[in-house]
């Protein structure tokens, strides 16, 4: 009796065990839920990049005209040696030299060949005047031969008719030699010219070529237009002008002359969040040289077309911000510290994006009332840190971080606001299609040549 007495009283203390335990494990997990609050209140969406100031307008320092001119047949030169950036220079002041090797290469070259073609041209000409007077000679002696054949003809006039026959046909034949001859001779002469003319022309564009080297030879080394600060140049896609570095006719700047009071900021953005960008916008510029300095700006401009990062994947899209007033203590290539305001609203009910979570086409969070409700809500902007919430939820309402254990039992409720998105994301497409439309129809008919209808050109276009 007294055993089974202890063997249910074991079975009932285990069971009241077990029971305290699962009710104080989901008593635990709902009070020990890690929560937040939706805060309501002013909400901006920053966007933070690194950049360099720059000189929006600046005069530049060229390389010389006689490496512009394509007689030089120089491609591009290496600056071999160029003043440091922001050193000051006085107007006539050294800024650059450039490579005197390659030029005085390509000058003993083209002296060689001037020395070879004068040479020839004048060959050309000697050669020219001997075939002529050689050709002078054949015209006179077929003279003479015609005089002599006139003169038998003349006294044979008393032959017999077979040697008057004879006489006159040799005179006609001395005739016809004399107009070949003749005829050959102003030929003669016109190929004769010709072959000098061109012997005188490669001569002549070598001697100009020489005559530019030699003006380039002593144009290399480059000196300041103007007093001023210099600054490097730098290229759209980053790469800069120094020591080492190639200029050519198609790359002709050497050195330029910053305005350090139009400055910009030229930063970055990668391609995820350049659609947030637009011009207008205000930014707030830190300098890492002078950490207590703050100036601010706007975006002035965004490129169209983005670029790979170098070394690397990643896509960016150049963008151009102005900054406000002026500070002499600053220079170009300084590194910045760009904070875009890329939205700001005035109120708003935002919450953390760690509270917000998705299945397939639906977004929710778990709120916690006197029980946990699992609630669809509609989402707006966001920054890195909160989201905005247009429908669902309300002033602090208080939201769970993580998922409950029963999360999956729990019945999805607001499905009126998943209805109402649906609607309007509908909406937003036809009116994407709208205007799509619109511009279509915009686009102007094409202008047509004088004579020529729509339906032939319709008819020209899909022969082709």
């Amino acid at each position: 009796m007294i055993r089974k007495y202890l063997i249910y009283t074991l079975t009932v203390v285990v069971v009241i065990i077990i029971a305290a335990i699962l009710v104080l494990k989901t008593s635990g997990t709902d009070e020990n839920l890690l929560t937040t609050t939706a805060q309501k209140g002013p909400f901006e969406v920053l966007v933070y990049s690194s950049g360099q100031l720059e000189s929006k307008e600046s005069d530049n320092i060229y390389i010389p005209e006689e490496l512009k001119d394509n007689r030089a047949r120089i491609g591009n030169l290496t600056i071999t040696d160029l003043v440091e950036e922001g050193t000051f220079v006085d107007s006539g002041g050294y800024v650059a030299t450039l490579d005197h090797q390659a030029v005085e290469e390509q000058l003993k070259t083209a002296q060689d060949e001037y020395e070879k073609l004068a040479s020839e041209y004048e060959d050309s000409k000697i050669d020219s005047n001997l075939t002529l007077s050689n050709q002078r000679d054949l015209i006179v002696n077929s003279q003479l031969d015609l005089e002599e054949k006139k003169i038998i003809i003349d006294e044979s006039q008393f032959e017999a008719p077979s040697v008057r026959k004879k006489a006159e046909m040799d005179y006609d034949k001395a005739k016809r030699m004399l107009e070949q001859v003749t005829t050959a001779y102003g030929l003669k002469e016109q190929q004769e010219i010709n072959k000098v003319a061109r012997k005188f022309i490669n001569f002549k564009q070598i001697k100009e070529r020489v005559e530019v080297l030699k003006k380039l030879y002593g144009a290399l080394i480059i000196t300041s237009p103007k007093s001023g600060f210099i600054s490097y140049f730098k290229h759209p896609f980053g790469d800069v002008t120094q020591t080492g570095s190639r200029v050519s006719q198609w790359n002709q700047i050497v050195a330029t002359f910053p305005n350090m009071e139009n400055l910009i900021s030229l930063t970055y953005i990668n391609e995820i969040d350049i659609s947030k960008i637009a011009v207008g916008q205000k930014v707030t510029i830190g300098i890492d040289a002078f950490p207590e300095k703050t100036l601010y700006g706007e975006v002035t401009n965004l490129a169209n077309v983005g670029q790979l990062m170098p070394k690397s994947d990643a896509k960016v899209f150049e963008v151009k911000i102005k900054v406000n007033g002026t500070d002499y203590n600053l220079k170009p290539s300084m590194t910045t510290s760009n904070i875009i305001q890329a939205k700001f609203i005035d109120e708003c009910i935002f919450i953390p994006i760690e509270s917000v979570f998705k299945n397939d086409s639906l977004s929710f969070v778990y709120i916690k009332d006197k029980k946990i409700r699992k609630q669809i809500v509609e989402l707006g902007d966001e920054n890195e840190n909160f989201i905005v919430v247009k429908q669902g939820i309300a002033e602090n309402d208080i939201l769970c971080l993580m998922p409950p254990e029963n999360a999956e039992s729990l019945q999805t409720e607001g499905m009126e606001i998943y209805e109402d998105i649906l609607i309007k994301e509908k909406e937003k497409l036809g009116r994407e299609e709208e205007e799509r439309q619109k511009r279509n129809s915009e686009k102007k008919e094409p202008i047509l040549p004088p004579g020529l209808n729509p339906s032939a050109m319709s008819e020209i276009q899909s022969s082709n």
